[in-house]
C-alpha cells in the first residue's frame, strides 16, 4: 500500500533521469563580457591579461575585483554521504552538486562550480581544499561522511582566508532554528524552557544543537538520541566516543541535564519538540511516541527521501505543528532556504569566516520574513519560491559579519540588502529570458 508522497516520489525521479539525460547535466559556463573581433581578444586575454595579473600580483585581494573570484563558491564532497543514498562515490554525488549549484545561482545569484574529489582522508582533503582557495571565493562542503564532516569544517574554518561552511550541518541547522522560532510562537513555548528531543547525532543535528545554543536555548533542556539510545555521561561508549567522535561526545557531557536513560519512546514523554534527522521512515518515529508528547506538540521530521513518520500520523497522535525536508508537505524545513541568501552575503561583505552568532541572525531574519506574511501551522517558514527572503537573509548575514569583525567590505545592512537584491533579481531576470527565448530549451 503506497502512503502520502511515494507516488509523487516515483514521478520526479523518472522526469529527473529523462531530463538528465535529454540536457546532458544541470549547468555550464557562459562568458560575460563582449566578444566582437579579435581586438577583443587581445584585452580579455593575451597581451592585455598580463596587466590585469601583474596587478593582482602585487595585491592579491585585487582578485576579487577583477576577477570571477567576488561571485564563486566550490561546492567540495568525497560522495561518502549523499541525500539518503550513503556512500555512493564522487561521480555519482555529481548530479546532486549540479543541482546545488543550480539553486545557488538562482536564488542567490552565485556562481558555484561542482568538485566531487576521489580523496578521502580527512589531511588529504583538508590539503585539496586549501590548495583551491585562490580559485574562490567561498568554500562549500558537501555530503561528507560524520565524524569527517566535522574534523573538515573545523580545520578548514580555522586556516583559511574565505569563508568554509558545511551545509549538512549548518544549512540545515539554520533552517530548523528558523522554522523552531515560530513554531515555538505559536505554540506559546519560548526558547529558554522548552524541552527538544533530537533523534539522530550526525552532521544536521550535532550542528543544530549548537546553533540552537548559541540562539540562547538550555543545552541541558535538549536530550540526543541515536542508534544506541539515549546519550548521558555514564553511557558504556562515551570512552569511545571521547576518542573517535568528540563533538558527539561533547553533547553526551553537556545535554540530557536531567540525565534520562533509555530509547527514543522514553526520551519523548513530556518533550515539547521532536527533531528527527536519521534515517528514511516512515516508522521511524511511531505515532504512540508521539501522543507521549507535551499537548500542542512541535514534530520535525527531516530524513530524506521518506521522513521518520508521516506527516499525516504524526498529526493524528497529537503533533500540532509537523515539518519535513520535503517540499510536496508544508513546512519544508531545508537548507535550500539558507545557503544561498548566506553565500551571498558572505560574499558582498567579502567575511574571512562565518560562525554561529552570524547563522543565528541569517535564521533570525528567515523567520521573520515569514512572521511578518502571516505565520500558521502550515506556514512556519518560507518556501524556496518566495525569493524575495535571500536578500534578506544576505544582507542579515553580511551585516553580522561587520558586527563580529570578518568582514573586507563594511556597509550598512540596508547596502547590503540592495546590492543583494539587484545581483539575484538580475540572475534570475538573465535565466528567465534565457528560456523565453528558448537558449534554455524546453524538452517533453
Amino acid at each position: 500500500m503506497r502512503n502520502e508522497g511515494e507516488s509523487g516520489g516515483e514521478k520526479f525521479s523518472n522526469l529527473a533521469i529523462k531530463y538528465s539525460k535529454d540536457y546532458l547535466g544541470k549547468i555550464q559556463t557562459m562568458p560575460k563580457v563582449p566578444v566582437r573581433s579579435l581586438n577583443d581578444f587581445s584585452v580579455w586575454y593575451t597581451p592585455g591579461v598580463a596587466a590585469v595579473s601583474m596587478e593582482i600580483a602585487k595585491n592579491r585581494d585585487l582578485s576579487f575585483d577583477m576577477t570571477w573570484r567576488w561571485n564563486t563558491v566550490a561546492i567540495v564532497t568525497d560522495g561518502t554521504r549523499v541525500l539518503g543514498l550513503g556512500n555512493i562515490g564522487p561521480e555519482a554525488s555529481l548530479p546532486v552538486m549540479e543541482g546545488k549549484a543550480l539553486i545557488f545561482k538562482y536564488l542567490g545569484g552565485v556562481d558555484a562550480i561542482p568538485i566531487p574529489i576521489n580523496v578521502h582522508e580527512k589531511e588529504e582533503m583538508v590539503n585539496v581544499v586549501k590548495s583551491i582557495e585562490p580559485a574562490f571565493g567561498g568554500i562549500n562542503l558537501e555530503d561528507i561522511e560524520s565524524p569527517k564532516c566535522f574534523y573538515l569544517l573545523e580545520t578548514l574554518r580555522n586556516s583559511m582566508n574565505i569563508p568554509v561552511w558545511h551545509d549538512d550541518q549548518l544549512g540545515t541547522a539554520g533552517a530548523t532554528l528558523a522554522g523552531l522560532i515560530n513554531a515555538l510562537k505559536l505554540t506559546g513555548r519560548n526558547e529558554k524552557d522548552s524541552k527538544i528531543v533530537v533523534v539522530g547525532s550526525g552532521a544536521a543535528n550535532v550542528a543544530t544543537i549548537k546553533i540552537f545554543e548559541a540562539a540562547g536555548f538550555d543545552i541541558k533542556n535538549m536530550i540526543v538520541v541515536d542508534s544506541h539510545g539515549i546519550l548521558h555521561p555514564e553511557r558504556e561508549d562515551m570512552d569511545i566516543l571521547m576518542k573517535n567522535n568528540p563533538w558527539k561526545y561533547d553533547l553526551g557531557i553537556r545535554t540530557n541535564g536531567s540525565r534520562i536513560t533509555g530509547d527514543t519512546k522514553e526520551a519523548l514523554e513530556g518533550a515539547d519538540v521532536l527533531i528527527a534527522a536519521s534515517k528514511p521512515g516512515p516508522g521511524v518515529i511511531k505515532g504512540e511516541w508521539i501522543r507521549k508528547m507535551e499537548k500542542r506538540a512541535i514534530v520535525f521530521a527531516l530524513a530524506n527521501p521518506t521522513p521518520e513518520i508521516w506527516p499525516s500520523e504524526a498529526k493524528e497522535n497529537g503533533a500540532e505543528i509537523v515539518g519535513t525536508g520535503r517540499s510536496d508537505f508544508p513546512n519544508q524545513v531545508n537548507n535550500s532556504l539558507v545557503f544561498p541568501g548566506v553565500f551571498r552575503g558572505a560574499l558582498d561583505s567579502r567575511v574571512k569566516k562565518i560562525n554561529e552568532p552570524m547563522i543565528v541572525k541569517a535564521s533570525r531574519e528567515l523567520a521573520l520574513y515569514a512572521e511578518e506574511k502571516g505565520i500558521n501551522s502550515d506556514y512556519i517558514i518560507p518556501t524556496m519560491e518566495e525569493w524575495e527572503v535571500f536578500p534578506r537573509v544576505a544582507a542579515a548575514l553580511a551585516e553580522a559579519g561587520v558586527n563580529e569583525n570578518y568582514a573586507r567590505v563594511r556597509m550598512s545592512k540596508s547596502e547590503f540588502y540592495e546590492r543583494a537584491r539587484q545581483i539575484i533579481s538580475l540572475n534570475r531576470e538573465m535565466i528567465e529570458k534565457m528560456m523565453d527565448q528558448n537558449l534554455i530549451k524546453k524538452v517533453k
